[in-house]
């Protein structure tokens, strides 16, 4: 499917509403934006206009988030060169997917969605060597996190592993997550716009998606301490895990 050209109303609805949905999903949990939407889009066109149509809704989505948290400045001061090392991650990966064949990524990023369902039992295998040395630890999980931001839109899963070995706070690892996804979407704008990629029909979509994706995180926010977060979580989780199978069927059966 060409996003740059006239797309029908009722495609462009159907975008909006898995916009909407993963909004919704980031304003309750505090972060998933990218990880509900791109594989969702990725059902229906190629990773890489998955990942176009993501650009401005993410990059609304992120700053919002961050700025809502609170004391954003702290967490900010201390973890900011891990989202330093995923803006440079970020290029890496985005030029990798501009040049390169988008088809093999639906593989990547079934497999990062099942790395993240599966991080929540990586508590009882420790990396002493992340808190250990946390410049170091920065580096490599904000290069590889970028990489994968880059190629495949998600990230989510390398930072949950930072997060659990450095026993980060739920307010201070929703701050870092989405200071990292603002990173990664920069690096990634300026890759699709230096390729010429990021058009003005493409702005002219996304635009008003971004503005569907902040009115539904705004929603999500606000009923974020209504709703019991486990039963949302386990939702979540096997709806990711369906569509992680659906990614790979259509892989190797395309």
């Amino acid at each position: 499917m060409d996003i740059t050209g006239n797309l029908p109303i009722v495609v462009i609805l159907f975008f909006a509403a898995i916009l909407f949905a993963a909004g919704l999903v980031h304003g309750t949990l505090g972060l998933g934006f990218p990880l509900v939407a791109t594989p969702l889009l990725a059902l229906f066109v190629d990773v890489r206009s998955a990942i176009l149509i993501t650009l401005l809704p993410t990059a609304a989505v992120n700053i919002a988030s961050i700025i809502r948290g609170g004391h954003w400045r702290d967490s900010i001061g201390r973890y900011w060169p891990l989202a330093a090392f995923a803006l440079i991650g970020g290029f890496l990966g985005s030029t990798l997917i501009v040049v390169g064949d988008p088809a093999p990524f639906k593989l990547v990023l079934a497999g990062l969605i099942l790395l993240y369902l599966a991080s929540g039992r990586l508590g009882s295998f420790k990396m002493t060597w992340v808190s250990q040395h946390r410049i170091w630890s920065m580096l490599v999980f904000g290069l590889v996190a970028g990489v994968s931001a880059g190629s495949t839109n998600v990230m989510v899963p390398i930072l949950i592993i930072y997060a659990l070995e450095m026993g980060l706070r739920t307010t201070a690892m929703v701050q870092v997550f989405n200071l990292c996804f603002l990173a990664g979407k920069i690096s990634q704008i300026v890759v699709f716009a230096a390729a010429g990629m990021l058009t003005t029909p493409v702005l002219l979509l996304t635009a008003p998606l971004a503005g569907v994706a902040l009115a539904a995180l705004l929603i999500g926010m606000a009923f974020r301490d209504r709703i019991r977060g486990d039963t949302f979580r386990t939702l979540i989780k096997w709806v990711l895990f369906v569509i992680a199978l659906v990614l790979i069927g259509q892989y190797f059966l395309g």
